[in-house]
């Protein structure tokens, strides 16, 4: 039975932007912040949508790591409930875990937008305290998921709307153009330029969507050695 302000919000999705309607869900779902990713298996997710605050430093901490709640779910297709990441085994996601512990989110939801089989991308709830969803709340997300399932099939999958079309923006459209480049530049597979650019973050505590804009931008370029990375003149050419 889901609650009477998430029916209001399901019908904001029908007629409405949809990431006000998203916004307004924090406040029924008791949460601190929620983001939307659309993705499959173990290609990179793309974030369609997020609240901002907790969710984007929760979501770049993943992408940039490759692991956490969120990977596990879009690769199992299954809901995966952190109600407090300070009690997970050290050996889950031990580096997110240690990462995690400078940010304010301890409990985490994941929950996989699925048709069937498929896993179409993955609803995220973070909080900035442990416990469990309420079984009204679960039912509120389970309800909201089902809704935002029908809008990234809307979308197309495969993604095919390009980042004018309405009111998407792709946060990770630069992380791709530069995984590519640094697939070009070293010869790699783009598995591995995906690799060398997550070690190249990490271990400087940098900012994985910023490190693409300057590898984009030329500013930096990724040395042979892992993880390296040299500045360059922004006129220089592959």
């Amino acid at each position: 039975m889901i609650s009477d302000r998430m029916a209001e919000i399901l019908r904001q999705l029908q007629t409405d932007t949809w990431s006000g309607a998203v916004a307004d869900a924090a406040a029924p779902l008791g949460v601190d912040g929620i983001s939307v990713s659309a993705g499959s298996g173990s290609d990179l997710p793309e974030i369609l949508w997020s609240s901002g605050g907790l969710s984007d430093g929760f979501e770049d901490l993943q992408v940039t790591l490759g692991e956490g709640p969120g990977p596990d779910s879009l690769v199992s297709g299954t809901v995966v409930r952190v109600h407090d990441l300070t009690r997970v085994r050290e050996d889950r996601w031990p580096a997110l875990l240690t990462e995690a512990s400078v940010l304010a989110v301890r409990a985490v939801f994941c929950f996989p937008l699925r048709i069937g089989a498929i896993t179409l991308g993955v609803l995220t709830l973070v909080r900035s305290t442990p416990g469990p969803l309420t079984p009204v709340q679960s039912d509120d997300a389970n309800a909201l998921v089902a809704a935002l399932t029908k809008r990234v099939l809307d979308l197309g999958f495969p993604l095919l709307s390009s980042p004018e079309d309405g009111e998407i923006v792709y946060h990770h459209a630069v992380l791709h153009q530069a995984t590519g480049m640094v697939s070009v530049q070293l010869a790699v597979p783009l598995a591995e330029a995906l690799l060398r650019l997550r070690a190249h973050a990490y271990s400087n505590s940098l900012n994985l969507t910023d490190t693409a804009r300057d590898i984009v931008a030329r500013r930096l370029r990724l040395t042979p050695e892992p993880p390296q990375m040299t500045a360059v003149d922004d006129a220089d050419e592959d």
